[in-house]
């Protein structure tokens, strides 16, 4: 064996991204400290600092540079392991938090049982750069909704009160009823207005074009009503695999739908959800439940169980009841996903959705 090289496999490296760079702890196979450094948060740097230890386990946490991260050093021969944060909360809430410290912990846990991080996997660079769409949408739709707010804000202190209208109707109806000039700035701020809303009817003509064109498992997807090009191609781009999961009512867990659980003796109360997983898709979900529970939502299994959750649950009880809409949704777009059936709306899809 090369002097400048070690044993396959019998090192365990705890790998802690920063920026710039990254701090690198790697343990020898009884656990002690085989070397301490610092390399840059680049493919070159990580190959290169690396590559004394080719196949060793590298054990690091998700964050903004884990995704290419994993995957350049997975495709140069190294077993990857992305640490859940929610299991690492030794590290996020230590009172003695430094990148060194960490890395070595990452690489200690890592060591002992991987299980414990509960490792994720990171979706594949392709997937990674259709949902870059998705979310550029999204925060041009949140930049859109602050504008609103912010002209209606500055609005009522001068004694006006603008009509009411959809974000997406805004600037029409501004011009419409001849507010543009209403007060100094007003203008401005309804061009922009107009000006998101023309990029975000542009972004989601091709989000249909692509799900037409590349996703066309989407259209089995699109079947149940409440669900449109959107919300099916960011399910399809967020599970990537409807194989990675054995039973469809799991995927409700994955994405954070599942109440908490807090089971101690002879208590057992009812929490909040986890909100694991994709808050993106997990808030798509919700929205389609609000349709489907809302007064233009057809009859179906969805809506009369998520109705009668109403009836019966109190004050709270929609939020519980669109929780639970959305929970099950995410099953039965999984079902409907593996099997490629058809939907039925009441009769056959009250099994399906049984099944959450």
């Amino acid at each position: 064996m090369n002097e400048g090289t070690t044993r396959k496999g019998s090192w365990t490296i705890g790998l802690d991204l920063g920026d710039r760079f990254s701090q690198v702890c790697v343990l020898d196979a009884a656990g002690e400290v085989g070397a301490r450094f610092r390399v840059a948060t680049t493919r070159k740097g990580l190959e290169g600092g690396l590559a004394r230890y080719p196949g060793a386990r590298v054990v690091l946490e998700v964050g903004t540079h884990s995704p290419w991260v994993s995957h350049a050093l997975e495709e140069t021969g190294f077993e990857v392991i992305v640490a859940n944060p929610r299991r690492l909360r030794s590290i996020t809430q230590s009172d003695r938090k430094d990148d060194r410290a960490d890395a070595e912990q990452l690489a200690r846990l890592g060591r002992v049982d991987p299980k414990l991080l509960s490792p994720i996997r990171h979706r594949g660079l392709s997937v990674q750069r259709e949902r870059a769409r998705l979310t550029v949408r999204d925060g041009l739709v949140r930049s859109r909704v602050l504008l609103v707010n912010q002209a209606r804000g500055l609005a009522k202190p001068l004694g006006l009160r603008l009509p009411k209208c959809t974000t997406e109707g805004f600037a029409s109806r501004m011009r419409r009823e001849g507010m543009v000039d209403a007060f100094p700035g007003m203008a401005s701020l309804v061009a922009m207005v107009e000006q998101l809303t023309q990029s975000i009817r542009a972004l989601e003509r091709e989000i249909e074009r692509v799900s037409q064109d590349h996703y066309p498992e989407t259209k089995h997807l699109r079947q149940v009503a409440g669900v449109g090009s959107l919300t099916a191609l960011a399910y399809v781009l967020t599970l990537e695999d409807p194989q990675r999961f054995r039973r469809s009512r799991s995927v409700g867990a994955y994405l954070g739908l599942r109440p908490r659980r807090r089971q101690s003796g002879e208590q057992d109360p009812l929490l909040r959800i986890t909100k694991a997983g994709d808050p993106y898709l997990r808030r798509l979900l919700v929205q389609s439940a609000h349709y489907i529970l809302g007064p233009f939502g057809p009859d179906t299994d969805l809506r009369r169980f998520g109705l009668r959750l109403m009836a019966r649950g109190g004050r709270a009880g929609r939020k519980k009841a669109l929780v639970a809409v959305a929970r099950k949704l995410a099953v039965l777009l999984h079902r409907l996903w593996v099997t490629g059936a058809i939907y039925e709306p009441v009769r056959g899809g009250a099994a399906e959705a049984d099944a959450a």
